[in-house]
């Protein structure tokens, strides 16, 4: 009998990413942005043929794609190596030549919209104001260029425009849960919402015709539901909202005059149809657990890239009430079966908050014991039953993970998510706390074989835990986490600045609460050994935030192993590198495991 060896990290790491797409007006051909060859180009595929082909060879990540509304060329933005300072290019839709449209060193084009007659892009950009940002207009015949939008105040994104191009929705962001919605004519603003406080926020809106906008808001509410607002008689009106459900996003389909609402409940997602007609929400079968992408085209199919805590993203079609897959994605060499679904944990924090968790378990037989604190990015996010390769890797390899969602997680309400705001490093950091302590009275963990590991604000929690709670855990590793909130705050991008005030604190006025709160502030304590993982050109959080504690630490002699990528940025788009720092993950904590 032939025997075949565990897969091995290879394995995990060959199933490819898709980071967006896009449909064809006439949909005879799909475009995505996928890293099938190593590295993040544009792939297209014939519909209804499914077998996808090249059409560029940039070797970077994109953020955006959009047709020509007659489908006669393709328009992304491409940024160099994860330094997301994204450019425009256009390129023949049977792909070759990137040609540059909108491009400028340092700045950062994004919001990319079409006007119905091909000649005009709106896009929002950096490039004249880094701080606020302004929204443009550029005629791609002639070259003229007007600015449409100059933001004032806070960060301000275009959104949407109305059919007939003469009005347009923008957003201005003062904080994760404070955006506000705005129509736009060209001379006057009108607020979207009847007020601008209580601070709320409006995620999303369409126009469904000249006067009608809808949004999806949390005005007044703890959970996001869909609003209605009329430009001609100023009226705001509140259409649905669903028990438990903080709706996200928004798709119109014209011809049959429904709304497509994505909302979050826990670690998945759900979708909804809304006949503007009927009034009335039809829950519709996901292929997915959770949902990256949405598009309506205009014969009213609608496609959509999703994933699974077991499946990696693919593509599929909607119509005629079903749903077809359009990519084959999925780890080769090991079934859906043979990888962990999350099981949903509820436990109660220190001041009785209840927080919900993610636990994958290792299979029995093949466990080695241990549990890896997982605490997520953001903080202002969450935790979802979707695909990471490296989480059904480690489990695969006998590891648990526990995802708790901590206070200041997105989709358990508004209350919940700015309960992280001024508070980085005091609720969360306990709420991590009390749920290893419940993992270990439950029996789903030894208190001796714990490890910790987390990116981004789960990396500067990494941090934190080590420096404050170091006895819990034998092994930490860090990837690209803050550890100097004074610095952090002096160095994230320029647009982000008018937000940090109320996101993370004051320099001058929380002085002694962002010392608490900073990961440095506790070298004494940092007594673990350690892996740091950091791109060099993040431009979220700088190496130089990496480099601090590292040299830190090192200097009081502990040990710590510094891995830095120098064509990364805040993630890892180059598969070789995914693998290089996920094996390197793997070989640090197996040395632990005894």
């Amino acid at each position: 009998m032939l025997t075949f060896s565990k897969p091995d990290v290879e394995y995990f790491f060959q199933t490819f990413g898709i980071q967006t797409f896009a449909v064809s007006p006439d949909e005879s051909q799909l475009v995505f942005s996928t890293n099938l060859n190593g590295k993040y180009n544009l792939w297209a595929m014939d519909l209804p043929n499914q077998f996808p082909y090249p059409l560029s060879f940039q070797n970077q990540s994109c953020q955006e794609i959009e047709y020509d509304k007659e489908g006669r060329f393709l328009l992304a933005v491409i940024d160099s190596d994860g330094d997301e300072n994204g450019q425009v290019y256009a390129l023949p839709r049977n792909g070759g030549e990137l040609k540059p449209i909108r491009t400028q060193e340092n700045a950062r084009h994004m919001g990319l919209i079409a006007s119905k007659d091909g000649k005009t892009l709106y896009y929002t950009s950096s490039k004249e104001d880094a701080t606020f940002l302004k929204a443009y207009a550029y005629n791609m015949e002639t070259g003229e260029e007007k600015v449409l939008l100059h933001g004032r105040g806070a960060a301000t994104f275009l959104t949407a425009k109305s059919p007939d191009e003469k009005r347009f929705v923008f957003g201005r962001m003062f904080a994760n849960t404070y955006s506000l919605a705005y129509a736009w004519d060209g001379e006057k603003e009108v607020l979207l919402t009847p007020e601008a406080e209580p601070q709320h926020t409006v995620t999303d809106a369409v126009f469904t015709s000249e006067n009608d906008i809808y949004l999806v808001t949390n005005y007044k509410e703890d959970l996001s539901y869909l609003a209605k607002f009329s430009l001609e008689t100023n009226e705001f009106t509140k259409m649905l909202s669903l028990d438990g459900e903080d709706f996200s996003g928004l798709k119109y389909d014209k011809k049959a005059r429904t709304l497509y609402i994505s909302s979050q409940k826990g670690a998945e997602d759900h979708l909804y149809r809304y006949g503007l007609e009927e009034g009335k929400a039809e829950q519709l079968e996901l292929p997915a657990s959770t949902i990256d992408g949405l598009s309506v085209a205009e014969s009213g199919n609608l496609y959509l890239l999703g994933r699974s805590a077991v499946t990696p993203p693919n593509l599929y079609k909607y119509a005629k009430g079903e749903w077809t897959q359009l990519t084959n994605n999925l780890v080769p060499g090991v079934s859906e079966e043979e990888m962990a679904e999350p099981e949903i944990l509820h436990y109660p924090s220190y001041d009785g908050l209840e927080i919900e968790a993610l636990f994958f378990r290792a299979k029995e037989g093949n466990s080695n014991g241990h549990v890896i604190l997982w605490p997520h990015g953001g903080p202002q996010a969450a935790e979802r039953a979707s695909f990471r390769s490296l989480f059904q890797f480690l489990v695969h390899r006998g590891y648990s993970i526990f995802a708790p969602n901590f206070r200041g997680s997105s989709g358990y309400g508004l209350s919940y998510m700015k309960m992280v705001e001024g508070d980085w490093g005091y609720g969360p950091r306990l709420d991590n706390v009390e749920g290893l302590e419940w993992l270990i009275k439950n029996g789903y963990a030894d208190r001796e074989k714990l490890l910790l590991m987390g990116g981004s604000y789960g990396g500067y929690m990494a941090l934190l835990l080590h420096g404050r709670h170091p006895e819990y855990f034998k092994a930490v590793v860090d990837i690209f986490g803050p550890s100097d909130l004074f610095s952090f705050i002096e160095s994230v991008p320029e647009h982000w600045k008018p937000v940090m005030n109320q996101w993370v604190g004051d320099p001058v006025k929380d002085k002694e609460k962002l010392i608490e709160y900073s990961p440095i502030t506790y070298l004494d304590t940092m007594t673990k050994p350690m892996l740091v993982i950091q791109g060099a050109k993040d431009p979220r959080v700088v190496k130089a935030e990496s480099d601090k504690i590292v040299a830190a630490l090192q200097e009081k002699g502990r040990e710590v192993e510094y891995l830095v990528l120098d064509d990364e940025g805040h993630g890892f788009s180059k598969k070789d590198n995914e693998i290089k720092v996920y094996r390197k993950v793997l070989e640090f904590f197996d040395g632990f495991i005894n």
